[in-house]
């Protein structure tokens, strides 16, 4: 195993052992033994900077279901490499930041940081993964993690209800993309990424290939929370400061972008792709936007605006498509577009990650994140009040940080989609530069809402549950370490640009060689007028909110997304309850009528579809009389018990009928196995008396049994269907009898004459062996449940 595979593997492993040193070190704070993993392996993905700097990248397989073309590759490119950096980096912070934000006394948080270890190797596996079965994987591991850490606090019914959520909706759109997996495994016969990419130009014209990429697409926007599927994101909110800082800010959330960034040089020739990717982009865009402004909880506000900026990302990823079509690009809009979706997915990490801190700093000093119950708060917490100065302008995008640079190239981007001349976009492609303004002007005035209702304006201490201080140092760390990286990109971003951002640009479009240089200044064109705008527009509004904020009357609750999302939830509730009802009585005569009928149903309808009921009469052995007269005393011994009077005489009855095949295995020389059902006929009948005597007598209307027209269908279909098939496969003999290699091998392979026993035992040793284990579990099982029920009659007893 490779120091990568480890590297993945790794966290997996100490969440293992995370509980077992939390009752050893029951002391100290989990977190501590918890923080040197990703700290470690922070370092260890730096040390591929300059191989992936050199366009190089670093391939290492295992070999895991090779029949299959399923390996555990390992693949670390620019791309990867920088999810890599981010999974790790934002993750040492989170974990130090909670040692102090989670409570020892108050918290399990050995269950906390075994999800947290559990979520960030199922990261590093999906961004690190080169086979695509391995990535959906570490994809569908990733919903799941995030679904224990949501729900941590799960005696919060909100905490339920967001778990449940995202779960419901990531694990949709991951299903999905498992479809469009297969598809493109049918379309090129790997499941290599690499390998896929080369055959792109010949699966372009290929029938499954559209419904590959809408698979995909969906898988994708699902989890990075596009529009309309961004409703389980504000939801998940009600998890742990830190695991929204995580989750929502740097990792889960932009899975979706690094699939879309992936699998781009494979669809992104398609202009379905591109309207598809950048034009929900766009709209998530603006959605989340104009959705954050309204909202009065710190972490709503954060969390639709992560939905807004992810659809920013997307809409970048969108365009930058457009690159594809050209022989080579330099310094145009496409390498722009594609730059600027990477730099703002570093931007967006350091500058929300450290917002997100904030919000759980407030909320943990103060009680409350309800921006109407707070204000003042600067002069009680000025470290927070200058993150959170930091943050929020560069969210805004204000000079001189980071998200200002990356925001001009955004406007850049849109600005220049009227220069493509093909998909239509030299037409209807003006909508993008207009709602991203539009957009980006909600951008500036929630962001300004976040931070000055928080920290000026009137205090009202009355209004809050605790008297409001300065958050210990242990818990400012980590945002002043992302507050300081927001203000270094911003006046050096170029230490990352032929480093970190051109390396994964290149990932995205490996047929291009991109060099990056971001400054500040490119002079008064339209991307400073439009940032201008953004600004005076943003301030008036944010001025004038209280007037026009009966806009959001005109989108009712009623009429929205989580609206409908509950009501279908509830619909399938009630559905799957009324089915359930149904079926599941509690008897076990109603469990076997749906098994019975389905048994029918399916098999008759394979023999009849296929056409495999053949019957051929060519090598029918003749019937003796002696064997009908067997075969009729059987028919009517089966029948009588039916119409039984007493157990008494079904078992009677039932004993006549396996004594008689007793006599049919002595008839056809099986001298064994007529001993054999001699003995546990035998045993049966007396096991039948013993525990039959014990039951209480039946009762008049008990001894006579209705006729039931249902039950004898069924009981006539079974018995034809089992005929049929035993009829079909004998007389369809697609393969050499099996009889003849018992034969010639019984004595030489096994030593033993009796080749009734050698099967049993040589031959099928591992099936009777089951078997044996099978029956010893449920003689078990009924043991136990025998003992429990009379220690029970003796406490009854006793009381």
């Amino acid at each position: 195993m490779s120091l990568l595979h480890l590297a993945i593997i790794s966290p997996f492993l100490l969440g293992i052992l995370v509980p077992i040193l939390y009752k050893l070190l029951r002391r100290v704070h989990a977190g501590w033994f918890v923080l040197p993993l990703p700290i470690f392996l922070f370092i260890y993905f730096l040390s591929y900077i300059p191989i992936t700097s050199n366009q190089q990248t670093v391939i290492k397989s295992i070999a895991w279901i090779p029949t299959l073309g399923i390996d555990f590759t390992v693949k670390v490119d620019g791309l990867g490499l920088l999810f890599a950096l981010l999974i790790t980096g934002i993750g040492s912070l989170v974990v130090l930041y909670s040692i102090y934000y989670l409570s020892k006394d108050k918290e399990q948080l050995n269950t906390f940081y075994v999800y947290l270890l559990l979520f960030m190797g199922a990261m590093l596996g999906v961004v690190l993964s080169e086979n695509l079965i391995v990535l959906y994987t570490f994809w569908e591991l990733t919903s799941f993690s995030s679904f224990l850490l949501i729900g941590y606090w799960y005696d919060r019914e909100k905490s339920r209800y967001g778990a449940q959520k995202s779960m419901l909706i990531t694990v949709f759109g991951g299903l999905s993309m498992l479809g469009g997996i297969i598809l493109l495994y049918l379309m090129t016969g790997t499941f290599s990424i690499s390998e896929i990419i080369q055959q792109s130009n010949e699966i372009l014209t290929n029938p499954l290939f559209i419904p590959a990429m809408l698979c995909i697409l969906l898988g994708a926007f699902t989890k990075s929370a596009q529009f309309p599927f961004h409703i389980w994101l504000p939801d998940a909110m009600e998890a742990p400061t830190p695991v929204s800082a995580y989750l929502h800010s740097a990792t889960m959330v932009k899975a979706g972008l690094y699939l879309v960034a992936r699998m781009s040089p494979i669809f992104a020739e398609n202009g379905l792709w591109i309207w598809l990717v950048a034009g929900f982009g766009i709209v998530t865009l603006f959605w989340g936007s104009f959705s954050a402004v309204k909202q009065t909880d710190l972490k709503g506000i954060l969390a639709f605006s992560t939905v807004s900026q992810l659809g920013m990302i997307m809409s970048l990823l969108g365009i930058g498509g457009a690159a594809l079509h050209f022989d080579s690009i330099n310094d145009s809009y496409f390498s722009v577009a594609t730059v600027a979706a990477v730099f703002h997915l570093i931007n967006h990490a350091t500058f929300k990650g450290s917002l997100f801190m904030v919000a759980g700093i407030v909320d943990h000093e103060t009680g409350t994140r309800d921006i109407r119950r707070l204000g003042g708060l600067m002069h009680f917490m000025p470290i927070t009040f200058t993150i959170a100065i930091i943050g929020t302008f560069s969210m805004a995008g204000l000079p001189p940080f980071n998200g200002f640079l990356s925001k001009e190239m955004f406007f850049t981007a849109m600005v220049r989609v009227l220069e493509i001349d093909f998909f239509n976009l030299e037409t209807w492609g003006v909508l993008f530069p207009i709602i991203a303004w539009v957009a980006s002007i909600f951008t500036f005035v929630y962001s300004v809402i976040l931070v000055f209702k928080t920290f000026t304006g009137k205090f009202q201490p009355e209004k809050l549950a605790k008297k409001p201080h300065e958050a210990p140092i242990g818990m400012l760390i980590s945002p002043i370490i992302l507050a300081s990286l927001v203000i270094i990109i911003g006046f050096f971003p170029n230490l990352l640009s032929n480093t970190i951002i051109a390396p994964a640009v290149s990932a995205i479009m490996p047929n291009f060689k991109v060099d990056v240089h971001i400054s500040f200044w490119h002079g008064f064109n339209t991307e400073l007028f439009m940032t201008i705008g953004v600004i005076l527009l943003g301030i008036l509004l944010y001025k004038t909110f209280p007037k026009w904020r009966k806009v959001y009357r005109l989108f009712p609750e009623k009429f929205s997304l989580n609206r409908l999302y509950n009501s279908i939830l509830a619909d399938s509730q009630r559905a799957s309850r009324t089915i359930t009802n149904r079926y599941l009585t509690g008897f076990s005569r109603t469990y076997l009528l749906y098994l019975f009928a389905f048994f029918i149903i399916i098999l008759a309808t394979t023999l009849f579809v296929k056409d495999a009921f053949i019957i051929k009469t060519n090598n029918v052995s003749s019937i003796h009389i002696s064997e009908a007269i067997l075969a009729l005393v059987i028919s009517i011994g089966a029948i009588s018990i039916i119409f039984a009077k007493s157990r008494l005489t079904s078992i009677i009855l039932l004993g006549a009928v396996g004594y008689t095949v007793s006599i049919f295995f002595v008839l056809f020389r099986a001298p064994d196995l007529a001993l054999t059902q001699l003995v546990i006929e035998t045993i049966s009948v007396a096991l039948f008396l013993l525990c039959f005597y014990h039951l209480p007598k039946l009762k008049k209307r008990e001894e006579r049994m209705r006729f039931r027209i249902t039950n004898a269908v069924i009981s006539v279909g079974v018995g034809a269907i089992v005929t049929m098939i035993a009829l079909s496969a004998h007389s369809n003999k697609l393969f050499d009898s099996i009889a003849q290699y018992y034969v010639d091998n019984t004595f030489e392979k096994a030593a033993g004459k009796n080749m009734v026993n050698v099967i049993l035992v040589d031959f099928r040793g591992f099936d009777t062996m089951f078997e044996i284990t099978v029956l010893a579990i449920a003689a078990l099982g009924i043991f136990g449940m025998i003992k429990l029920r009379l220690e029970g009659g003796k406490k009854n007893e006793n009381q």
